[in-house]
């Protein structure tokens, strides 16, 4: 028996429309997968992964031996050299470094002893009285580091750019000036060698030298050290996905209002300077407030988190009452150490955070330039169900890290700051 026409129409119909049907379907339920698949990685903090630029940075420390050939040479007419003694342990960072590829790369550099070079002098016409003072140097540079592979494990490269020499100088009890000060810029040249133990971590031995300056009477600096080079790593896809299912809430933002007083002295201050761990300062703040801004950039599924801030103070000093205001921008180094169920517990540091200080002559000690840096140390912790109440206490300071000749310094008590994140 043979269908009609019209029932062959309607079969055919009838097949197309339940083939569409089920293309259909399938078409929907794949779309809807890959909706759900969007929402689930939009869902997942991109945060726990490491920005992309620093994915290409690292950090280097290195100690060794610095020399610098100090002597009679750098005293003013007057004055004749009792002794001089150049101590010659001495630390260089890589602040920061970026790598273009695997022949090049860019770094800030910072390199000080550990201990200054100690003069002891007298005046010409008064040998019997000697005089014992100290010269601070600093070297800064910003250089490019042309590198050459030699198997996966092994490097070689050299080292060229700009250095910035900042020399502290003293006077005698008169105020005339006995070693002058000095900050001018020079070019700085280097060598080294890397053995990679892995992809975050490489070991190496480096030399660097920068040219002696007649003009400013500065003698040649030469460096010998060991090290360590970190660089950052993408974290594993494995690792994200299981710190997102533990549902921690990390804030993204903040805003906080702070009030400094010294009501309580400056113990907490004094005691982590005497610890070598932070600074002090000459000028000392009395009281003052705080308004700053703090956003989450990274967090890692355990503890470390790199946020970056900017404050605006208005303070006063102690000794004089004298008011002056600084902005700053800054990054912050964050180790959430505790997790509970009523709060979450974190510890900060800030260092290098670019300043402008309105005045620079405080309570009679002069702190450099207008241009300096605010650190800071701080212990807190994000309270409530979605973790929107913060409170902190932080000790702080400002200097140019002695970029400039001068730097008096500004010492910040306890600070107690309230904040809301959103």
């Amino acid at each position: 028996m043979t269908f009609s026409v019209m029932k062959r129409k309607k079969l055919f119909l009838f097949i197309f429309c339940f083939i569409l049907f089920s293309f259909f379907n399938i078409s929907l339920t794949e779309a809807q997968q890959i909706i759900n698949s969007d929402k689930e990685q939009k869902s997942i903090d991109n945060r726990y992964q490491i920005p992309k630029f620093l994915q290409k940075s690292y950090f280097e420390i290195t100690a060794g031996y610095i020399d610098y050939p100090f002597s009679e040479r750098q005293l003013e007419p007057g004055y004749s050299l009792h002794s001089v003694s150049v101590r010659h342990a001495a630390v260089r960072l890589v602040l920061l470094g970026y790598k273009f590829n695997d022949y090049l790369s860019a770094q800030v550099t910072y390199m000080r002893p550990v201990l200054w070079v100690n003069y002891k002098y007298y005046k010409q016409a008064d040998y019997n009285n000697v005089f014992s003072r100290t010269v601070w140097t600093n070297v800064g540079g910003l250089t490019i580091k042309p590198t050459l592979p030699i198997g996966k494990r092994f490097n070689i490269y050299g080292e060229a750019g700009l250095s910035i020499i900042t020399r502290n100088g003293f006077s005698d009890n008169q105020g005339n000036t006995v070693v002058a000060d000095a900050n001018f810029a020079t070019f700085i040249f280097g060598v080294g060698a890397m053995y990679n133990v892995s992809r975050k971590i490489g070991t190496q031995i480096i030399a660097n030298y920068s040219p002696s300056d007649t003009k400013h009477n500065q003698p040649y600096t030469s460096y010998l050290g060991a090290g360590i080079q970190y660089r950052f790593q993408p974290i594993d896809d494995e690792k994200i996905e299981n710190a997102v299912k533990k549902e921690r809430i990390f804030p993204k933002q903040w805003l906080q209002v702070g009030y400094t007083t010294n009501t309580a002295g400056y113990g907490v201050n004094n005691f982590v300077a005497g610890l070598n761990i932070f600074w002090g300062g000459d000028s000392e703040v009395k009281r003052g407030t705080f308004i700053t801004y703090q956003r989450n950039v990274f967090h890692s599924p355990k503890m470390f988190a790199l946020d970056w801030g900017a404050n605006v103070s208005v303070l006063q000093t102690n000794k004089n009452e004298e008011d002056f205001f600084a902005l700053s921008l800054f990054p912050v180094f964050r180790l959430n150490f505790l997790y509970t169920k009523p709060l979450d517990a974190y510890f900060y540091y800030i260092v290098a955070g670019p300043t402008y200080i309105s005045k620079t002559i405080l309570d009679g000690n002069n702190t450099g330039k207008k241009f300096t840096f605010y650190d800071a140390m701080a212990l807190g912790c994000f309270l409530g169900k979605q973790r929107s109440i913060n409170a902190e206490l932080r000790i702080a300071h400002y200097s140019n890290g002695n970029i400039f000749p001068a730097n008096g310094g500004v010492k910040i008590p306890l600070t107690l700051n309230i904040g809301y994140s959103f």
